[in-house]
């Protein structure tokens, strides 16, 4: 599995409707935050290392009614502190 980051702008007053919808339709939803700035949302998803990015954040993310804009990012390592 790799991960992505989707940054979603929504209607006004939409964001935590589409918030919801994603949580609740998208399995590859990892996890939604609220947040401020220029977008409204930021979402972790999981896809498969075959799955096609573009074609999932298009059919999956953008088409769910109240997002306006997405911006994606990619990731290539996961780093996290010694835990002891």
């Amino acid at each position: 599995m790799r991960a992505i980051f989707v940054m979603v702008k929504c209607e006004m007053g939409q964001a935590y409707r589409v918030a919801r919808e994603m949580a609740d339709n998208i399995a590859e939803l990892s996890e939604m935050h609220s947040v401020s700035g220029q977008y409204d949302l930021l979402g972790k998803f999981y896809l498969e290392p075959d799955q096609d990015i573009g074609l999932f954040v298009v059919e999956r993310v953008q088409s769910v009614k109240g997002v306006k804009d997405t911006y994606t990012l990619q990731t290539f390592n996961a780093f996290s502190g010694a835990r002891g």
